[in-house]
């Protein structure tokens, strides 16, 4: 019964005109900030899901680390006891460490990380290569797979490269001082391509073959940097990581992919909430036409109110209908926003009418993507504050003297 009076009234013709400009311009103001939430999250959620498939093409479902020190050891039954886990697809063996890569006058710090052959098929990087084959060689004739911004560093071209690379990695030391023919390992290695992900990892690593890297450090047989791990169901892994963990024990840490890539995470969310807490200043701008256009119609409805409580309606009925008139305006601004933003997303997504400009991005188009518990947030907001600028002006509506005038 409440949206029926509040529907008459806003239909109803007022005597003053300004009260229907203010009530459509608080609807607009509706429509052109729950757009906006919309579509700025959309763009949000397209640049994100982009950011995390680069890092997930990089990054495993799972990773098993030291939790002190540097090195784990893994014996073949442990190995054995990993990939029989229900849900693990496949056990990859990596060793990492920093190194100098150096050719010419041209050198380049990098991580090397040195991998099995399982490694292929756990990660995007044979996927993103840009030059060359993924082909990691053996302990006697290594090849490496550069970033793409190393590859620039030392001014080659990784699948064209005659001279092969002088390579040093650091060997823990048992004393203060450092004997360069014990300590460091020097070799040569060939390039075989380069690859190009991410920003971070194009100018930070290196792949090569785990025997190579382990014989350089003088590692243990069973001595390795971490374990990762690819799963059937990557929505599995909380399970399968507590799983592993119990398996493993507290020697070790099994990080999920949110948990590598925690303080990514972080931000993103973080910048998240700030872009929705800036965008909500539009409809705050749009709660003040609300009450303004409120005010005015229970200055144009003292009458109506005065019969409606002549006719028994207390104080909580006529505030009620106000109440309503204030959810009719953000209802009638709300879905239309929502429906013009899903109209844009649409359009975006077919004919990427939006260009990025610049060419040293991997698309050339806004990315955007719907999500629908952006809808209930933003749905949320918008019935919050409506909620908040129709309260002042119904509780005057309700607070008013009811008695009849003569007209």
């Amino acid at each position: 019964m409440y949206f029926l009076f509040a529907w008459r009234y806003f239909k109803a013709k007022k005597s003053a005109n300004a009260i229907n400009i203010i009530a459509w311009i608080s609807i607009v103001a509706i429509v052109i900030g729950t757009t906006a939430l919309i579509l700025v999250l959309s763009v949000f959620n397209g640049f994100e899901g982009l950011v995390k498939s680069l890092y997930s093409s990089f990054y495993t479902d799972l990773r098993i680390s030291p939790k002190d020190g540097k090195t784990l050891s893994l014996s073949a039954a442990q190995l054995a006891d990993l990939k029989k886990t229900g849900g693990v697809a496949n056990v990859s063996l990596v060793v990492e460490e920093k190194a100098i890569v150096q050719q010419g006058d041209y050198q380049s710090v990098v991580y090397l990380k040195g991998v099995d052959e399982t490694y292929r098929f756990i990660s995007g990087v044979p996927s993103h290569l840009i030059n060359g084959t993924y082909n990691l060689g053996s302990e006697a004739a290594p090849k490496l797979i550069l970033g793409a911004g190393i590859e620039g560093a030392l001014g080659i071209q990784a699948d064209r490269n005659l001279l092969p690379l002088r390579i040093y990695l650091p060997r823990k030391s048992t004393t203060e001082q450092i004997d360069e023919m014990n300590d460091i390992s020097s070799d040569t290695i060939q390039t075989s391509g380069a690859f190009i992900i991410q920003q971070d990892f194009d100018n930070k690593y290196a792949l090569t073959n785990i025997d190579f890297v382990k014989r350089a450090l003088r590692l243990p047989a069973d001595a390795y940097t971490a374990v990762e791990i690819s799963l059937r169901d990557p929505d599995q892994s909380k399970t399968i990581r507590d799983q592993l963990q119990k398996m493993m024990g507290s020697a070790y840490k099994v990080q999920d992919r949110y948990q590598q890539n925690q303080s990514l995470y972080a931000v993103m969310n973080l910048e998240r909430w700030a872009i929705y807490g800036v965008l909500c200043l539009i409809l705050i701008v749009a709660a003040f036409n609300m009450i303004g256009a409120l005010t005015m119609l229970v200055l144009e409805k003292q009458k109506d109110i005065s019969i409606l409580h002549a006719l028994g309606a207390n104080r909580g009925f006529i505030q009620r209908i106000f109440l309503s008139e204030g959810f009719l305006l953000a209802i009638i601004g709300g879905v239309a926003g929502m429906l013009l933003a899903v109209l844009i997303v649409v359009l975006q997504i077919k004919f990427h009418l939006i260009p990025l400009t610049g060419g040293s991005f991997l698309i050339d188009y806004f990315p955007v993507e719907l999500r629908w518990p952006d809808f209930l947030l933003v749905g949320a907001t918008v019935f919050v504050i409506a909620l908040v600028a129709s309260w002042l002006p119904s509780r005057k509506a309700a607070d008013r003297d009811f008695s009849l005038r003569s007209e």
